[in-house]
């Protein structure tokens, strides 16, 4: 974005030129950070910044700490915000939580049984309705400026100072060595604490006192930007999340680094931890494939890419657009990435839930990195916007535009794709095209995926608005959820096969690779090598065809063929949350709410067998049942092939 435009835009809505000196465009340079290049830099394996980077850095980075919006005594822009129709929808939030008390800090004794059992309930709810009233709190007194939300303020900040720990309990060690102080560490929640905090310290600045200022620094100092900056130069227990691929990189990055860059006065720390974030956004987006595709499905490309557009927002911001993470060293991923979701919806608002991904389109939740991809990468705007943070809310009031419906807005809805292929990961969207389409996704992948499932070769069947068969989805987030041994996270618990009993191994090295595909208007056809998935001495070929017939009502077919250089058992199975029926020996009626699936079973070489098992997992996130329908042959053999066909039954 031209930043003669942006200003102009800035100030038409009310920011001051103060405003403007604040964000980092006084001595505006026209020098932007290659980001390639100052990756070239990066010193040996660590995240904190070398010496050239720390001097490219201050080339780009402003000499004051970062403003994320106009504090309270700058009136004019808070009252032009307070008249919005989204400050005083945010105000009447506000005030109607007003006499609500914290919910924190909880007892040892809950957070010592949420580090035992996995328990989320105990505890999750309080901590987020405690942090997010204290948001409301802070902006709704700098809408209003009448003093009235400062004592609860004050009550809510004193709280979570008086926590122990900020973790998410079952995010601690087994010993609870935060909780007992033997080590600090940042988590999904300690870095909301850390941003909140931060936000009243630079939002409201006098109007707390001197001391509560203080402790608040202090807390801050040695809860966030200490033990980030120790973790990024000596990579130890606290905050192994730096050098992950997963959405905690991004949602934990993003915090820490608005927390360290609006609150610390010494230009080395923000400086480092700038540098920092840039090199560990690198292992980040190395977790999507080429072609955007997000192994972590829809639910976490939101929360976790969403984090990631508004570490790039405020970076833009600080510097001018002088740090510009929107494209990074490689654009074209991004625009990829940022696009992802209209690519991965199957039908209906349908998707996959592979791994610990949804299987709907939420419409509920923020929708933060739908609208910034809409602004940078030309993604589908929403016609609505939700936003669950406070941080969130600043850069919306920000970036009017951005966050305003255009006028006669229709929202672009294209139609889907007849298919949609993702060969980074070897995961395929083949659509029907019927009055009530008939359709399936298959994913190839490997089995050290972020929030792995051993699932390479698992697929979804969904007809019309019903998802029929395939992928149960997540266990959970309790005690035990993510073992291996978990029977709805190993293969036993997926549409795979187990060969010689046994189930797929778990590592990188473990993957299936998509070896042929043929896509036309009548017929879709997949064949992917899922041999390497399994450590089974003697098995020479194990391939997986899928055949999506779309003429007539349509008919899917799973083929699963092997070779052995000895006789050994195999099976495969159907995997179903709805109820079935077993007709025969090789016939199974599957209905959902709506529909009705007939499954006919065909093998060669010999005679197989139908054993239907319920998934021995209580919390299903499906909130369901789910049925594991093995389909084994009956004896041992060196080569054979079983087909699953699926026809709609009516």
């Amino acid at each position: 974005m031209n930043i003669r435009k942006k200003i102009k835009s800035l100030i038409s809505f009310g920011f001051l030129l103060s405003f403007a000196f604040a964000f980092g465009y006084e001595n505006q340079k026209t020098d932007t950070l290659d980001i390639g290049e100052y990756l070239k830099y990066v010193d040996g394996d660590k995240i904190y910044p070398s010496a050239k980077q720390m001097e490219m850095l201050k080339a780009v980075m402003p000499k004051h700490p970062f403003q994320p919006a106009p504090a309270i005594s700058n009136r004019e822009y808070w009252e032009k915000i307070a008249n919005s129709t989204s400050g005083q929808a945010y105000l009447k939030e506000a005030l109607e939580v007003l006499d609500k008390q914290p919910e924190v800090p909880i007892t040892d004794e809950i957070y010592r049984r949420a580090n035992l059992e996995g328990n989320r309930g105990i505890y999750k709810p309080r901590y987020y309705r405690t942090m997010d009233r204290l948001e409301h709190f802070i902006l709704g007194e700098c809408l209003e400026n009448k003093g009235r939300f400062l004592p609860q303020i004050k009550v809510y900040i004193q709280a979570i100072m008086e926590m122990k720990s900020w973790l998410h309990p079952n995010h601690d060690d087994k010993d609870n060595g935060v909780l007992e102080g033997r080590r600090v560490s940042i988590d999904l929640g300690a870095r909301k604490f850390g941003m909140v905090l931060a936000m009243a310290e630079v939002l409201l600045r006098d109007k707390l006192s001197d001391t509560l200022r203080k402790e608040i620094a202090g807390q801050l100092q040695w809860r966030i930007v200490d033990t980030y900056l120790k973790s990024c130069s000596i990579l130890d227990e606290n905050n192994k999340w730096i050098k992950s691929t997963s959405n905690w990189n991004s949602v934990c990055t993003s915090g820490t680094i608005f927390t360290t860059i609006a609150t610390s006065d010494k230009e080395e720390e923000r400086l480092a931890a700038v540098g920092s974030a840039l090199n560990s956004m690198k292992y980040y987006l190395s977790g999507f494939g080429e072609d955007g595709y997000c192994s972590e499905g829809l639910g976490y490309w939101g929360y976790g890419f969403g984090h990631y557009l508004y570490l790039a927002q405020i970076l833009y911001d600080y510097t001018g657009g002088k740090i510009n993470l929107f494209a990074a060293d490689n654009p074209e991923k991004l625009k990829n990435v940022g696009n992802f979701p209209e690519k991965f919806e199957i039908q209906n608002e349908r998707c996959a839930p592979f791994s610990d991904g949804v299987s709907t389109i939420s419409k509920k939740g923020s929708n933060f990195a739908n609208v910034l991809s809409a602004m940078y990468y030309g993604a589908i705007k929403p016609s609505e916007f939700r936003m669950e943070e406070a941080a969130e809310q600043l850069v919306a009031w920000a970036h009017p535009k951005a966050f305003t419906p255009e006028e006669n807005l229709i929202e672009r809805k294209t139609e889907l794709p007849d298919h949609s292929y993702f060969d980074d990961f070897g995961m395929v969207i083949s659509r029907g095209k019927q009055q009530e389409p008939f359709s399936i996704a298959v994913k190839a992948g490997h089995n050290a995926e972020n929030h792995n499932h051993s699932d390479v070769g698992t697929y979804v069947l969904v007809y019309d608005n019903d998802l029929i068969s395939g992928d149960i989805g997540a266990p959970s987030y309790t005690a035990g959820a993510f073992s291996p041994d978990n029977k709805a996270r190993s293969s036993w618990g997926h549409p795979v096969p187990r060969v010689a009993g046994s189930l797929q191994s778990n590592g990188n090295e473990f993957s299936g690779k998509i070896t042929e595909t043929e896509f036309s208007i009548d017929q879709d056809k997949v064949i992917m090598d899922i041999r390497r998935a399994y450590e089974v001495e003697g098995l020479q070929k194990l391939e997986r065809t899928l055949v999506n017939n779309k003429k007539g009502k349509g008919t899917i077919t799973i083929t699963d063929s092997f070779n052995a250089s000895e006789p050994m058992t195999f099976g495969t199975a159907v995997m179903v949350s709805d109820a079935y029926e077993v007709l025969d020996d090789h016939t199974i009626l599957i209905t959902t709410e709506n529909q009705q699936i007939k499954v006919e079973i065909m093998a060669e070489g010999e005679v197989v067998g139908i054993l239907p098992e319920i998934v021995p997992v209580k919390h299903l996130r499906s909130g369901k049942t789910a049925y594991r329908i093995g389909i084994d042959y009956v004896a041992p053999l060196r080569s054979g092939s079983i087909t699953v066909r699926f026809t709609p039954y009516h």
